[in-house]
């Protein structure tokens, strides 16, 4: 049964807040906390787990929010477009929903370097183990590049050929999923510079621009496509 426009507006702004919720945890998870315990070099890596488990233990549970805003974005997200384009919609969901599930694996290993950081193995051991957890964690966040960019195609795909949200709204996002698979891939070949980083700013600008939208306007009624520039 197809959903009402107040309905719709309904599951927008829920879209909208649960990617609200995964910004404000990626950004304090990642961005802030991230670097304050997993650092290059192992034996920091250990003394920041040791010394500062509270903060440890915290950028796990961020990393718990990361994953589960996104799985509930990606489905939110589903509810609101499949009715306007099930193909791309259904993409959407399961690509989101991979990602999750890729940033999971970051979780896990957290929990295990935690773990591993307060147990009563031999220094060399920890060393080893914390070594390995922390580039499980850094390769998970890589890949995961690749699913984060393309669950983006799809969902700018469907606001620009819908009318339902501003066009430039969703040919920025399509320019960001492609800059996120072109920095992924670059980045694995062995190349790097800022310029790398900055593949991905139209995807950060898209994601705000759609939350905002999300939670202010919601979505356009079917076949107003007043003002889509």
């Amino acid at each position: 049964m197809k959903e009402t426009q107040e309905q719709l507006l309904r599951t927008a702004r829920w879209a909208g807040v649960w990617y609200l919720l995964m910004a404000i945890s990626g950004i304090v998870g990642f961005l802030i906390l991230h670097s304050k315990v997993y650092n290059a070099d192992p034996q920091q890596t250990l003394n920041n787990l040791v010394e500062a488990t509270s903060m440890a233990r915290l950028r796990l549970i961020m990393e718990f929010a990361i994953v589960v805003s996104q799985a509930l974005t990606a489905v939110w997200f589903y509810k609101l477009f499949k009715d306007i384009n099930n193909g791309a919609a259904w993409a959407t969901g399961v690509w989101g929903t991979v990602n999750a599930v890729i940033i999971m694996v970051s979780a896990v290993a957290m929990a295990a370097a935690i773990k591993t950081g307060l147990s009563d193995h031999s220094a060399d051991d920890k060393l080893l183990l914390i070594d390995l957890l922390t580039n499980l964690i850094r390769g998970a966040w890589g890949v995961g590049g690749l699913f984060f960019g393309l669950w983006l195609l799809p969902l700018g795909y469907i606001i620009t050929s819908s009318g339902r949200m501003p066009v430039w709204l969703g040919r920025t996002l399509i320019l960001g999923g492609i800059g996120y698979l072109v920095s992924t891939i670059i980045a694995y070949a062995g190349v790097s510079g800022s310029w790398v980083s900055a593949l991905t700013l139209p995807a950060t600008i898209g994601e705000f621009w759609m939350i905002g939208y999300l939670l202010i306007f919601g979505i356009r009624p079917e076949n107003d496509f007043q003002n889509q520039e």
